[in-house]
């Protein structure tokens, strides 16, 4: 054993010389023969010392011997996706159901109710509960409202009993209509509840009226911004203006004469950008200024209509901030050109193919104008006109009141910048009144977006997935049913509830997928909804914020590979089918590349405007090992000290039932496999692999403490480890805390070497692209904390046929030359916890380069 430490140390020291010599000393020369039996003796070395600390050839020889009790099956993904999409169907349906029953209750209550002017009614305020005046009695709308942390809604305080009201600043919170609306929509507090009971999966749930307020399940606390103001407004989200309007082609028209200048110009810019909030990917637009002449706000426009999305809509709020005004308002030509735009896109079949609009945004001063709408929309008046007269003056209003009267259209006055908001969002009922008189009561699903009610914490950002922090809600609309209202259409408002997109991707275990596969959902237009590529948030600071597109990432931009749009094209028509690509792929944060053949699997999510992909890496991510023991046998080493399992996965569904929600994943399975929990729904193919994983890898344990106790452990080596398939790792540290470099490495909140609900971990992925038996080493600098990962796969033959069983590693600190023999004589060289790393990545590069590097 001294010998052999010896061998070892004086290799480094002579390589700790050679790389010493190489920075300081170009000028030396040193024969090739000799650096490459240097070279030669290291490389045996660093192989025998990571063979006997890893223990992989122990494993190997384990799994040789039940080599004839095992299967290598084929994961056949076109049976997968299939199955997996019909599992996200059935959940989604269930969200939609919850929202019908919240829809039919909403409008049974209204018919109901007769309307009260002087109604005193108090209700919880939920930015006024448990609030306290200098006296210490609770304020008004206020009042004592039970709150607990609740694991299901992200530790939040949370009522699960009630629901509360949040009232935007600007919305009197004791107006009458105010007052009635709240008092009906008491009645969904109970649907709430029985939802939440028959689907405890169900996240917040709720109801945005008309007027402004928003009723949400359980309660919470609002917490104003920093001003004291509570800016949010349900009518401005996407759930609430796609449910209560059909998708639109809108042309904003804008008066930019020299009538417009100043405070006018302001409150017009803020119009039109307030209509622009009001639009979503599956509406179309365009701006057009007008004077004397017509300007497109953006030239390369000209002529036609583009999507909304958010890209589109932020590039017109930069070209509006640029708009001067001058000459002479002269309408007629501005209305023409809207009127051949809408026209040429109805007849090509583009746009949005449903309802169309002109918002028309002047002053009022405007010369003759009723020809063009005898030529262009009379008598069909198919494209609305929604007129917004800016500023004090009411001289034209009578000529604004007309056009929009003439043309089932809206007129607005606007005199000051506060009355925007309001004033515009009046546009969105007169476009609903025909899903409203007909009971048109579709159902929506909006892009993913981040979650208002989200905390802003680091642990939540950190150890969960970025694309799938994100959410999607399915809403619908609520009208009176009252028939004195019937040929009125009044929209009542929206019911919704939202899905965090993690536990739509549970349904595609990753375990199935393999080393390098993964799924993810699109929507209709191709942008993506979840996706492991997917990064919404960036650092500013210490701060993680959402991008400014976050929500509208075009699938191209994350399979990039795909240079026809095979893949893209196909399941945005939400066609079923499968595609190879040969792709580029990359591992540590695009440190390291990887050719690999992708196949991709792909098919459509019935009753919603999603499509579900799915990846299989061609070759080992294709096959899996499918091994049998007994529960007995299992349970035994599956407890042991050393093994642990993949927190972030579902092997046994913890959410169904609220008493189960204490259990980890760990201790949910263990119950279930002893039948403590015999109500658990577990994945019984997952729970059997995680018993054979842990008996076929249960003498590694005894290995590695073998060694700890009758072995002098080599200076530096810190950590041997595995995974397996199944999520199953075992782990001993050589090390104590107080000596040990790589402190934060295999912790929970090391997420790159762990297994995560989207990716194997990164030396996992390393592993199995190498030669199996062979180790890969790779340097880490995590922040100056510089170590070495030496990682290999362990394979198993069946009937002529390999599959990748797991990857075997260990790590250790890198050594660099002010521990070598550069130190003085009184200091031996030790493979030191405290090294650099440049030293130590030059050698493992140069050998496993087969020393080209010599040979140059």
């Amino acid at each position: 054993m001294k010998s052999k430490t010896l061998v070892m140390r004086n290799v480094l020291r002579i390589l700790g010389c050679f790389c010493f010599w190489i920075m300081a000393e170009a000028q030396m020369k040193i024969p090739p023969e000799t650096v490459q039996k240097w070279a030669s003796v290291f490389s045996v070395e660093l192989q025998d010392f990571t063979v006997k600390y890893s223990g992989s050839l122990l494993l190997q020889k384990k799994l040789k011997d039940v080599e004839s009790f095992v299967k290598i099956v084929d994961v056949r993904g076109d049976d997968l996706v299939k199955d997996y999409s019909d599992d996200i169907e059935r959940m989604l349906k269930s969200k939609m159901k919850s929202v019908k029953r919240l829809a039919e209750a909403a409008e049974d209550a209204d018919l109901y109710h007769e309307y009260n002017a002087s109604m005193e009614f108090d209700y919880y305020n939920s930015m006024l509960i448990n609030t306290v005046d200098e006296n210490g009695n609770n304020v008004d709308l206020g009042g004592e409202f039970s709150l607990e942390e609740n694991e299901h809604f992200n530790n939040l305080p949370v009522n699960t009993q009630l629901s509360n009201i949040q009232v935007p600043t600007n919305v009197y919170n004791k107006d009458p209509n105010i007052l009635n609306a709240i008092y009906n929509s008491e009645a969904l507090n109970d649907v709430f509840i029985s939802n939440f009971q028959r689907d405890p999966t169900l996240t917040w749930q709720y109801f945005g009226s008309s007027f402004g307020f928003f009723r949400i399940y359980p309660g919470i606390k609002w917490t104003p911004d920093t001003n004291g103001v509570v800016a949010f407004d349900c009518r401005n989200r996407n759930w609430y203006i796609q449910a209560a309007t059909s998708p639109k082609d809108i042309i904003i028209l804008v008066d930019v004469s020299g009538s417009m200048k100043g405070l006018k110009m302001t409150i017009a810019k803020h119009t039109i950008n307030t209509i622009l909030d009001t639009l979503g990917e599956n509406d179309f637009v365009n701006v057009i200024a007008y004077t004397d002449y017509v300007r497109y706000v953006e030239p390369c426009f000209r002529g036609t209509l583009v999507q909304a999305d958010l890209d589109n809509r932020e590039h017109f709020k930069v070209l509006v901030e640029d708009l001067n005004v001058k000459g002479e308002a002269k309408i007629k030509n501005g209305l023409k050109e809207s009127f051949k735009i809408l026209n040429e896109v109805r007849v090509k079949g583009q746009g949005s193919m449903c309802n169309q609009a002109i918002m028309l945004i002047t002053d009022g001063a405007m010369e003759d104008f009723e020809s063009v709408f005898e030529e262009f929309n009379w008598p069909d008046r198919r494209v609305r006109v929604f007129t917004y007269l800016i500023g004090r003056e009411m001289t034209f209003a009578q000529n604004t009141k007309w056009i929009a009267c003439n043309n089932k259209g809206y007129y607005t006055h606007i005199s000051t910048l506060a009355d925007v908001q309001e004033n515009v969002m009046e546009y969105l009922h007169v476009l609903s009144r025909p899903m409203v008189i007909n009971h048109d009561h579709d159902i929506i699903w909006t892009e993913a977006y981040m979650d208002t009610v989200l905390p802003n914490t680091k642990e939540l950002f950190y150890t969960k997935a970025q694309s799938l922090l994100l959410m999607t809600s399915v809403a619908m609309p609520v009208f009176s049913k009252k028939k004195e209202t019937l040929s009125h259409g009044i929209l009542l408002g929206v019911v919704g509830t939202d899905i965090p997109l993690m536990e739509v991707m549970k349904l595609a275990p990753r375990y199935m997928l393999g080393a390098h596969g993964y799924a993810f959902l699109v929507n209709n237009n191709g942008y993506i909804l979840a996706h492991p590529d997917l990064r919404p948030l960036y650092k500013d600071g210490k701060t993680l914020k959402p991008k400014p597109n976050y929500n509208s990432v075009d699938m191209t931009e994350v399979e990039w590979e795909d240079t026809d749009e095979t893949l893209r094209t196909a399941m945005v028509r939400g066609e079923t089918g499968s595609v190879s690509l040969n792709v580029r792929a990359s591992v540590d944060k695009g440190k390291r590349p990887m050719n690999l053949v992708n196949n991709y699997f792909y098919t459509n999510i019935d009753e919603t405007p999603f499509s579900f992909g799915m990846v299989l890496t061609k070759g080992h991510g294709s096959l899996m090992i499918v091994g049998s023991v007994s529960v007995e046998e299992g349970l035994h080493d599956l407890t042991s000290p050393d093994l642990s399992i993949a927190s972030e996965w579902t092997y046994c569904e913890t959410d169904i039932d609220p008493a189960h929600r204490k259990f980890s994943q760990f201790q949910a399975a263990i119950r279930y496999l002893l039948g403590k929990e015999p109500d658990l729904e577990c994945d019984e193919v997952l729970l059997q692999q995680l018993l054979f994983d842990a008996v076929v890898t249960a003498p590694l344990e005894a290995y590695w403490n073998t060694l700890i106790l009758n072995d002098r452990l080599e200076p530096g080596v810190e950590t041997a480890f595995l995974g397996t398939r199944s999520g199953l790792m075992r782990t001993i540290r050589y090390t104590g805390t107080e000596t040990r470099v790589a402190k934060k490495f295999l912790t929970p909140s090391d997420k790159a070497n762990l297994f995560t609900i989207d990716h194997f971990p990164l030396w996992y992925r390393l592993a199995v692209e190498n030669t199996p038996g062979k180790f890969f080493y790779y340097a880490v600098n995590d922040k100056g904390v510089k170590y070495v990962v030496a990682t290999t796969a362990v394979t198993v033959t069946s009937e002529g046929r390999t599959a990748m069983a797991g990857g075997i590693l260990r790590a250790l600190p890198e050594v660099g030359p002010e521990k070598s023999s550069l130190s003085p004589p009184h200091k031996p060289p030790v493979l030191h916890v405290e090294t650099q790393a440049e030293t130590w990545s030059a050698f493992a590069f140069l050998v496993s380069c087969d020393n080209k590097f010599f040979k140059k």
